[in-house]
């Protein structure tokens, strides 16, 4: 009975430990979002900045796979090199260190008194986050209520280790694994089955507080733990581009590389002078509790120290065993994908609804761009574009098809009042922009229908599209950069432009009224040019409607 209780406490206490660590990733990344937005932006391709800006993140947000999968996010974005991606996940698994520290001092503080305070803690956060008015507020109570969480489920797993250890059966059957290959594959199985590291150690370190394993056991399942984490990052690098493979196989390959070095060493140890890593860091701290943490921590920065000279290396091996996918012509496979978001990315929320916008003002980039491909290819009637233009339709429908599945997730996790807003105001800048790539379209089809009948429009007329087109990517960088800024001084600018815009329209329908009266035009052409003007003065009503949405975020 004793034996059965001590089983249902333990996986209480782990059910505990790993909502508490979930609750504590997703709150801290919901306070800390802007200020990791900031960070991330300022990355650079120094790989000690790189270094810092993950430890840093991780640390913030408390989850390393919280932190790989957002740079996984920004290599298929094509905007964080491999070699940045790299020095970043170098930093986040130092980063992920400090649970441990956490959990290790927490559980061998000496006073029964200090663990119930902590864990009490979870009340308090608690109560704060039922009563809240504030989204931030409501966000640090559930932080302070998870972090007490975490005591109270280290409080049930130290129990349950205590009356494991007075099972002779279970501890001398834990006492007999002593092969080190062995001990490091059962911390990456079980590491990879929980998906958490930070769960892992801290069952690792209870077990060594209860007496059920040694030090150099729990050393070697944590080195273990490492490799198991990266199951994580490979579900993410999987459903992507061959760049989010490439940072997936970095994140594995750097923790396998690390494990290797010191289960090398640890042989060496053995062999070499009758020692192991158990009677190196033990008693260097108050408890063996702390002498695993230390050396985690000492695992990950040496492994950094030891790969970051060989990041090139590393990167030219992931590129070998993940090449460039190419057709039989030699071409590159890039069919209609989202540059910025994938749904890996709903574990940060924060951090989506920033990239959302990026994804918003890149399809407007795209949209705009085919918009003066529809006006080239009417003046002209050249063809040499279509093609072209065809694709990057299909890629405005297909980002605004996927983008809107992806907004109706994101819509459904924990979010700060300001960014529901915003992403309530994305989905109508989504269909806005899909209709400004609706109205190019339309035009390229009256273009299609003038080379068929063999007409075109006159010199005056092109001279007039040649204006309204030049007012209108002057209205366009004026809303782009009001939206991207939400600058209201800005959006009135467009407002005006938006407003010439009109008048010139009108003006081109008066005057091409007035051809078609004096025989300058014939009436096919006359119905194609109106048709043109009025889907041209459209497409300046949808990109006034982009700027609008700003005003409901103020």
């Amino acid at each position: 009975m004793d034996l059965t209780v001590a089983i249902l406490s333990l996986f209480a206490g782990i059910g505990v430990f790993l909502v508490a660590c979930t609750m504590l990733s997703g709150n801290l990344e919901a306070i800390c979002g802007s200020r990791l937005r900031h960070l991330f932006a300022r990355a650079s391709e120094k790989k000690l900045v790189g270094v810092g800006i993950g430890a840093a993140a991780t640390a913030a947000i408390q989850s390393s796979g919280a932190t790989t999968v957002l740079v996984i996010g920004f290599v298929k974005a094509g905007i964080m090199s491999l070699t940045l991606a790299a020095a970043v996940i170098y930093g986040a698994n130092i980063g992920t260190t400090i649970t441990a520290q956490i959990v290790a001092w927490g559980s061998s503080s000496g006073s029964d008194l200090l663990t119930y305070v902590f864990a009490a803690m979870a009340g308090v956060g608690a109560f704060v986050s039922a009563y809240a008015k504030k989204d931030k507020t409501r966000n640090i109570g559930s932080a302070v209520a998870a972090f007490g969480m975490l005591f109270v489920g280290l409080q049930l797993m130290s129990s349950a280790m205590a009356d494991f250890a007075e099972e002779p059966s279970v501890r001398d059957y834990l006492a007999s694994i002593d092969n080190l290959v062995i001990l490091v594959l059962i911390g990456a199985a079980l590491t990879a089955l929980v998906q958490s590291s930070s769960v892992m150690t801290a069952v690792i370190i209870t077990m060594i507080g209860g007496g059920l394993i040694g030090l150099n056991q729990g050393i070697y399942l944590t080195i273990g733990s490492n490799i198991g984490s990266c199951v994580v990052a490979i579900m993410a690098g999987m459903t992507g581009g061959l760049n989010a493979k490439r940072t997936a196989l970095i994140h594995l390959l750097f923790n396998v590389f690390g494990a290797l070095i010191f289960i090398v060493f640890g042989f060496v140890l053995i062999y070499g002078f009758n020692t192991d890593y158990g009677a190196l860091f033990s008693g260097m701290f108050p408890s063996e509790q702390i002498d695993l943490a230390m050396f985690h921590t000492v695992f990950n920065v040496v492994t950094v120290l030891v790969m970051l000279p060989l990041t090139g290396m590393l990167i030219n091996v992931v590129m070998r065993i993940v090449p460039d996918k190419t057709t039989a012509r030699g071409e590159s496979v890039n069919g209609p994908h989202l540059y910025f978001v994938d749904d890996n990315m709903l574990k940060t929320p924060a951090i989506a609804v920033g990239e959302v916008k990026n994804e918003i003002l890149n399809m407007a980039q795209q949209a705009n761009e085919n918009f003066h491909r529809s006006l080239n290819i009417i003046r002209t009637l050249d063809m040499t574009e279509r093609q072209k233009f065809a694709d990057t339709e299909d890629q405005l429908d297909y980002t605004a098809r996927e983008l809107t599945h992806f907004l109706l997730k994101l819509s459904n996790t924990k979010l700060s009042d300001r960014d529901s807003v915003y992403i309530s105001t994305a989905f109508r800048t989504i269909n806005d922009l899909e209709r400004v790539g609706d109205y190019a379209e339309n035009i390229v089809e009256y273009a299609e229908k003038l080379k068929a009948g063999n007409e075109s429009f006159s010199d005056i007329a092109c001279a007039e599209i040649d204006n309204v087109e030049e007012i209108v990517e002057n209205l366009y960088h004026k809303i782009m950069a009001a939206y991207k800024a939400r600058d209201e001084k800005t959006l009135e600018v467009a407002y005006d432009i938006e407003e010439q815009v009109d008048n010139v329209t009108d003006q081109m329908a008066d005057n091409h009224i007035e051809r078609l009266g004096q025989g300058v035009c014939s009436p096919t052409v006359g119905a194609e040019f109106l048709s043109m003007t009025s889907d041209i003065e459209r497409i300046a009503d949808h990109y006034i409607n982009v700027g609008k949405t700003i005003r409901e975020l103020q």
